[in-house]
């Protein structure tokens, strides 16, 4: 029977271009994931969007002197075309300056406020020396009070856990120019965690399927719960809902409350876009629906905490909830990613120790891209990206393994029959690799759907050597000379073993996978292009959504059936050897853009 599957994505900040870090934490995983059930034939949400409001934003737009607004537009759509090119396949990658984005944020504002769920309290606000502006939490850094770690941030320390207030910090710093921020009274809406500290925990103790260290992580930070701030000293995002605040222009709602917001408003913003408005509910209003979220692992005390709490306190609540019915659905898993490190060094825009996602597809292969990240990624520990390994890993297996033994097979069975062969009798070895090849398709789909992708990958791989070392073993080009019945059975074995591969490696190389769909006869969709629609709200404002037609794709997690005598198309080469060349250039690139 079919899930209702929600594939909730962190929101990449609009601040600036995404590089290979941030997809590798949660671009390449999500859609993985999403294409892998929507290949089972489950019904797949999968939902995004540029991350807009917040210092992070207005930062750049004071050095440019630009609006937050253009730098939010310029953004989007650079961001928005990075992971279309990298062929990331949302449902809705929107962004959160809708207007529908606006509505239920504030709706699950005044709903958890009306219930008794926001505190409003008078704290200690952190301001710039300089320009006497807000500082948002994580712009501050500074020891750690707990355990002493330097670079703690003000609103959490990544070494020890614990969470933390800028002013809890010894001898905090302004991470924008150096210099100690000033703390003054100011009056703020909390949101107060520890009313939910016993749910959170008998909660977080069910879910023994979650990584260990996400579940150890977040029950850990249950025992330290304090209301958190969910309003700050700001003119740039959601506007208050309180007749109070109509018209302040001093205090907005805070970006990490209504970011996480962005996976339901995002929902339903695609629900009313197909004109089915309700639609939004058969995932999260059942509860049979897995929702399963993907982030870097900074990002786990959001979704396992506050996005959870912020869940259970609106409940059925609110205009959306509709006040009866089942309540929202709290998260199934997430999936969180470790750190991708560059040539032994952390990710750094402004020291030039980065590689942007527009860069790379600029020089080299998205599914060249892809595979790396999948089977060399941070899944489940730091990792490191390095020319030497990126060639290496294309040219020795990409190319060497599942490029050669597409190559060999299509060329071969093209140039003998031009057709897919009709075979003679089956000999057991040939029975013995069809049936291991076909049982991947339980194994790999078994990882994927836990979130073992490198582990699904090597397995997808190591079938792949397998028939290119039955194709060795048995050398159809030369069996075919003497005996053409067995040499085109030998061949049609690969071809079968080669189009079962084809759609095990589908979701994670969309592009080579259509490609070579298309070579071997098909005329259907198995991963087609992605695509941008225009959509115009209310106060007439258009703003642009990454979407595909997935509905019309073909394809599904199960053995095919390649018909014999399918004409085959003239097989080109899916991937490209790399020259070792490259790795001194873009070390030589590297240095140059750190100068």
């Amino acid at each position: 029977m079919s899930e209702h599957i929600l594939v909730a994505v962190a929101w990449p900040y609009a601040s600036g271009p995404r590089h290979l870090g941030h997809i590798a934490g949660f671009g390449i995983p999500s859609d993985i994931f999403a294409r892998y059930h929507r290949l089972k034939g489950n019904h797949v949400l999968m939902v995004s969007g540029t991350d807009e409001h917040g210092t992070p934003v207005t930062l750049v737009a004071d050095r440019e002197g630009l609006s937050p607004a253009a730098i939010a537009d310029r953004y989007n759509r650079q961001i928005g075309d990075d992971l279309s090119n990298i062929g990331l396949s949302y449902d809705t990658f929107t962004r959160t300056t809708t207007h529908n984005h606006y509505q239920v944020t504030q709706d699950l504002f005044t709903t958890l406020y009306y219930k008794g769920y926001l505190l409003k309290q008078t704290t200690q606000g952190a301001f710039s020396s300089k320009t006497g502006r807000a500082l948002p939490d994580r712009y501050i850094e500074g020891t750690c009070p707990v355990c002493g770690f330097g670079e703690a941030r003000g609103d959490q320390c990544d070494n020890c856990g614990s969470q933390l207030d800028p002013i809890d910090l010894i001898n905090p710093r302004s991470k924008i120019d150096g210099s100690p921020p000033v703390f003054q009274d100011t009056e703020h809406f909390f949101l107060n965690l520890p009313a939910f500290a016993e749910q959170l925990t008998e909660w977080i103790g069910r879910q023994e399927h979650w990584r260990p260290n996400v579940r150890s992580f977040s029950l850990n930070l249950v025992q330290e719960l304090k209301p958190r701030p969910i309003t700050r000293d700001i003119d740039w995002g959601v506007p208050i809902p309180l007749p109070a605040y109509v018209d302040r222009t001093d205090k907005r709602i805070y970006v990490w409350f209504d970011a996480v917001i962005g996976y339901l408003s995002a929902s339903i913003e695609w629900a009313h876009n197909r004109g089915t408005p309700d639609a939004w509910r058969d995932w999260w209003q059942n509860p049979q629906a897995r929702h399963v979220y993907f982030m870097g692992k900074d990002n786990i005390v959001f979704h396992s905490i506050i996005w959870a709490s912020i869940l259970m306190g609106y409940g059925n609540g609110g205009s959306y909830g509709g006040g009866s019915g089942t309540p929202l659905q709290l998260p199934h898993n997430i999936l969180s990613s470790e750190f991708l490190t560059m040539e032994g060094r952390k990710f750094s825009s402004s020291r030039g120790i980065v590689i942007y996602v527009k860069d790379v597809l600029s020089r080299y292969d998205a599914d060249s891209v892809r595979y790396f990240l999948a089977i060399a990624g941070p899944e489940n520990q730091d990792s490191d990206f390095t020319w030497a390994e990126f060639v290496r890993r294309n040219n020795d297996e990409l190319v060497a393994n599942w490029g050669n033994l597409v190559n060999r097979t299509l060329t071969n069975a093209y140039r003998n029959f031009g057709a897919v062969p009709q075979p003679g009798p089956l000999t057991e070895r040939d029975q013995q690799l069809l049936a291991e090849v076909e049982q991947g398709f339980a194994t790999v789909g078994d990882a994927i759907d836990v979130g073992r992708f490198k582990a699904a990958l090597t397995e997808v791989m190591r079938l792949s050597a397998q028939v290119n070392a039955y194709l060795s073993e048995q050398e159809p080009w030369k069996v075919i000379k003497t005996d053409r019945e067995r040499g085109g059975s030998i061949l049609f074995i690969a071809l079968r073993c080669v189009d079962h591969l084809k759609m095990m490696m589908t979701p994670f190389l969309p592009f080579s996978s259509q490609r070579l769909h298309e070579m071997l006869g098909y005329t259907t969709t198995i991963a087609g292009p992605l695509l941008f629609r225009e959509y115009t709200e209310e106060r007439e404002h258009t703003h642009r959504v990454l979407t595909g037609d997935y509905d019309t794709w073909d394809g599904r997690w199960a053995p095919t059936s390649l018909p014999v005598g399918q004409a085959l198309q003239a097989p080109q080469p899916l991937f490209k050897k790399l020259d070792e060349q490259i790795i001194a250039e873009e070390l030589a690139r590297m240095e140059q853009s750190e100068h």
